[in-house]
């Protein structure tokens, strides 16, 4: 029998300087909407993460530190129970997060004015990424086929064989459509990259966060073609709702790229480690299965209630997800603008979920809800909903 976890219990987020609840999100008068919008969970962090935290604070001295023991062979534990994925521990490094490992990737391996594939509607933090280092987007849209999101393979070939085309920023687990992507998918995509010297980094934050079904294959797990051909960036944040006392962890087996990312770095001096970030993140791999189980499972239960009250509104439909705590959701029959859709969501629903336009210009008319929060409170905000769809008919 599984543990006994509370997700129900409502946790005031406002308490804390959270993102998803401060002004800088919500705005000034934000306070009351159904803040659903950044994607962390509004559940407290497993119990043995907590209580890691803990003794560790009753230490009392916050000097620096080296990098525990245990972390990295945390790490590439969990990755083969979970995953079947065998790591070795050699490929490994800190980062401080993963868009910081992206965008190290980014000027490690291509140069200014390169191209860099995406696969929108995508992370919108892609975009920026790309451009604020100089480098070029070309966007490989993803293509919707009985309502389920689907890689171009046909364009991305043709992009891909590009010269200038140096690089893949690969979503897996896909935010924000929920797709998990099949060996088989990857493996496609894998060839293709290979055959025209595109590398692929990809971002697998998600990675643990799938549903029954659909497993997630770890891009760098194909083959030893492709795991040389790759980047991989990962962390618990999302996993375990830890994004602010966690950092990250790049996967580079590839010799020459590995020294290079390990001289970026030591260049960049962002070898430091955080006390809090070690004990958190190793607790949770070592430990924090049950809890993830059993939030992955209320997760799913929050998913069937937002499918049951959506069969009730026709102007609204979902993209069934495969994983993530995202629901990628149409509000196109409402015929209105990014920024009407907005306004009639705020105002009329009390809902503040991201903005689909922000994840490129095929998700106009859609929007991003993160569904991690107690059901009640999920319950309360389709009400909303519910009730602003009427009264606009």
């Amino acid at each position: 029998m599984s543990e006994p976890f509370d997700f129900d219990t409502p946790i005031d987020r406002r308490a804390v300087p959270a993102l998803k609840t401060h002004p800088m999100v919500l705005g000034d008068v934000g306070m009351d909407l159904f803040a659903a919008g950044v994607a962390d969970m509004d559940f407290q962090a497993a119990p043995v993460v907590r209580a890691a935290i803990a003794r560790r604070a009753a230490h009392g001295v916050f000097g620096y530190e080296a990098v525990p023991e245990g972390l990295i062979p945390a790490l590439a534990g969990w990755f083969a129970r979970r995953h079947g994925w065998a790591i070795d521990p050699a490929h490994i490094l800190r980062a401080p997060n993963v868009l910081n490992a992206l965008s190290m990737a980014l000027n490690l391996f291509t140069d200014a004015g390169d191209g860099v594939i995406v696969q929108p509607p995508v992370f919108f933090d892609f975009a920026d990424i790309i451009a604020e280092n100089g480098r070029r987007m070309v966007a490989n849209p993803l293509k919707v086929h009985q309502g389920r999101h689907m890689m171009d393979f046909a364009g991305f070939e043709t992009l891909a064989a590009d010269p200038r085309t140096r690089l893949l920023f690969l979503c897996n687990p896909h935010n924000p459509v929920g797709r998990v992507w099949s060996r088989a998918e990857l493996a496609r995509l894998g060839g293709i990259c290979r055959r025209h010297g595109v590398l692929v980094v990809a971002d697998e934050i998600h990675a643990d966060i799938t549903f029954p079904g659909h497993p997630y294959t770890p891009f760098a797990s194909l083959s030893g073609a492709d795991a040389l051909n790759s980047v991989t960036c990962l962390s618990p944040a999302k996993s375990f709702n830890i994004a602010a006392c966690s950092s990250a962890f790049t996967v580079i087996p590839d010799t020459a790229r590995r020294k290079a990312f390990m001289a970026e770095n030591s260049r960049l001096t962002v070898n430091k480690n955080n006390a809090f970030a070690s004990v958190a993140m190793q607790a949770a791999y070592e430990q924090g299965g049950p809890w993830l189980d059993a939030a992955l499972t209320y997760v799913q239960g929050n998913v069937a209630l937002v499918r049951k009250r959506l069969a009730g509104m026709a102007q609204v439909t979902m993209t069934e997800p495969e994983g993530t705590f995202l629901l990628w959701l149409d509000f196109r029959a409402l015929g209105l603008t990014p920024d009407d859709l907005t306004r009639f969501l705020r105002h009329e629903a009390g809902w503040a979920l991201t903005r689909g336009i922000a994840f490129g210009p095929e998700g106009a008319g859609f929007g991003r809800l993160n569904i991690a929060c107690p059901r009640a409170r999920l319950a309360t905000a389709l009400d909303q909903l519910a009730r602003a769809l009427n009264a606009k008919a």
